[in-house]
C-alpha cells in the first residue's frame, strides 16, 4: 500500500460525518482522488499528497484542474519527515483550497495551510458550505 493510500485509510477513519467516494479516472487527466459529502450537504473534491520534503508534485493536468474549479476543491498534504525543513515534523497534516494551488506550488509547505492536524483538516471539511 502506497503513502497515498495510507492517507486515505487514516482519512476515512478520522472523517466519520464525510462521506468519500474514490475517484479513479484515467480518461480525464488530473481529476482529485477523492469526492467527499459532508453532513451539510455539500460536494467537494479532495487531492491527497504525501511529501518527504517541503515542495509538493503536482502534475499539470492537476494544476489545470484547481485553477480552472477554484471553488470547493481542496488539497491534503501528509508531510511524512522533513529532510530540508526543521520546521515541520512527521505526521503533519496540511490542507489547502485547490484555488492557492499555484501559491502552493512555488512555496511547498511554507504556505499557511488551514490545518495542521488530521483531525482539525476533517473539522474544516466537514464545514465546507455550511454557514459555520
Amino acid at each position: 500500500m502506497g503513502p497515498e493510500a495510507k492517507l486515505y485509510k487514516k482519512l476515512r477513519k478520522t472523517s466519520k460525518d464525510i462521506s468519500w467516494i474514490r475517484i479513479e479516472n484515467i480518461s480525464l487527466l488530473g481529476t482529485p482522488d477523492l469526492l467527499g459529502y459532508n453532513n451539510s450537504g455539500h460536494f467537494f473534491t479532495l487531492e491527497l499528497k504525501c511529501t518527504a520534503g517541503n515542495k509538493i508534485k503536482f502534475s499539470p493536468h492537476q494544476i489545470a484542474f484547481h485553477v480552472k474549479h477554484s471553488k470547493n476543491t481542496y488539497i491534503l498534504v501528509e508531510a511524512l519527515g522533513q529532510r530540508s525543513s526543521k520546521l515541520f515534523q512527521r505526521g503533519n497534516y496540511f490542507l489547502f483550497p485547490g484555488s492557492r494551488i499555484r501559491e502552493l506550488v512555488a512555496s511547498g509547505l511554507e504556505l499557511g495551510a488551514c490545518g495542521l492536524t488530521l483531525g482539525a483538516c476533517c473539522l474544516a471539511l466537514e464545514q465546507v458550505g455550511s454557514k459555520a
